[in-house]
């Protein structure tokens, strides 16, 4: 189903875009090898130390020919507000960071992750939300990061990244695919599905990130663990396309439901957002940027944790 929906998606992007006739949201090595060097083509290194991924001189060492580099974590793709870690700056601010990458409202956009784990393919996911969010959908993941095209044997260069002239980038904002702390609170009340993107330990409170003020989840979500949803192959980490569909459906998600993904700052959230909504098919996916570093700051707000003991969720208020 999920094989099909991508063929769908690359058919219907072919009757409607020229330049990016055949992007799909997932890329495979292959189909960019074949295209570098294309007019209105940007290949997006994202690369950051999140699962030893390097940083700008790892990128000047080697990368895909004809790419640009802008780090995931130190060049503000995203920030903290209020006490609230990892929030979407506003848009004025990402039009000027797009921009002066060199990237405009034309062009399609090709994210290259550091491909080392399965933390860092969500900093991929995370951009590719905030193209998403901006109104630009001519973008994809290159599939196995950077690590993945050297593994394959694709050409590398190197060498310091030389962006195009400043461009003038204009976001048409999707509110739609953000999710405020009122409408989460709203989905616990409603028909909506909330999907949490942390690794067990954390959604049933036994670990807690240091950007929550208390353990657990969200009562009445359930829990779909990003790095589940990625697969390892010759060390370089791939979405696990095969296997997606019988953990969404361990999950018992409904493709129908609208569904708000979150996670601790809106990071591995991003991995369960862009499987759900870009790979999937689900109707109606949103990302709670400030997940639940914005969810337990304040303290009315209830969270669950499981009983030691008892294999379900106890809900109190931290």
């Amino acid at each position: 189903m999920i094989k099909s929906w991508l063929m769908g998606a690359s058919m219907a992007l072919v009757a409607t875009q020229a330049v990016a006739a055949d992007i799909t949201p997932l890329v495979e090595a292959d189909w960019l090898a074949d295209r570098l060097g294309d007019e209105d083509l940007v290949v997006l290194d994202v690369r950051s130390s999140i699962d030893n991924g390097g940083d700008r001189s790892s990128f000047e060492a080697a990368h895909v020919p004809g790419s640009i580099y802008s780090s995931y974590t130190g060049d503000g793709w995203r920030e903290s507000r209020d006490g609230v870690t990892g929030l979407l700056p506003p848009a004025s601010r990402m039009e000027r960071l797009i921009g002066g990458l060199g990237i405009d409202n034309n062009d399609s956009v090709v994210i290259v992750p550091a491909g080392t784990g399965a933390t860092d393919f969500g900093s991929a996911a995370r951009v590719y939300w905030t193209f998403k969010v901006l109104g630009h959908d001519a973008v994809g993941i290159l599939d196995g990061g950077f690590a993945g095209w050297q593994q394959q044997g694709f050409e590398v260069a190197s060498g310091p990244s030389e962006p195009g002239a400043i461009a003038d980038f204009k976001a048409t904002l999707q509110e739609d695919l953000i999710a405020t702390t009122e409408e989460v609170e709203s989905a616990r009340e409603g028909q909506a599905q909330l999907v949490d993107a942390r690794p067990e330990d954390y959604f049933r409170g036994d670990n807690q990130s240091p950007a929550a003020s208390a353990p657990g989840t969200i009562p009445g979500a359930q829990n779909l663990p990003h790095s589940s949803l990625l697969a390892s192959r010759d060390s370089a980490y791939y979405l696990d396309i095969g296997g997606l569909q019988s953990r969404i459906n361990g999950a018992e998600l409904n493709r129908d439901t609208q569904t708000v993904a979150f996670c601790n700052t809106g990071h591995w959230a991003a991995t369960d957002w862009f499987v759900l909504s870009e790979i999937a098919g689900f109707d109606n996916v949103a990302l709670y940027d400030g997940s639940m570093s914005e969810w337990t700051n304040d303290d009315s707000r209830p969270v669950a944790v499981a009983k030691r003991g008892i294999g379900k969720l106890i809900e109190f208020f931290e």
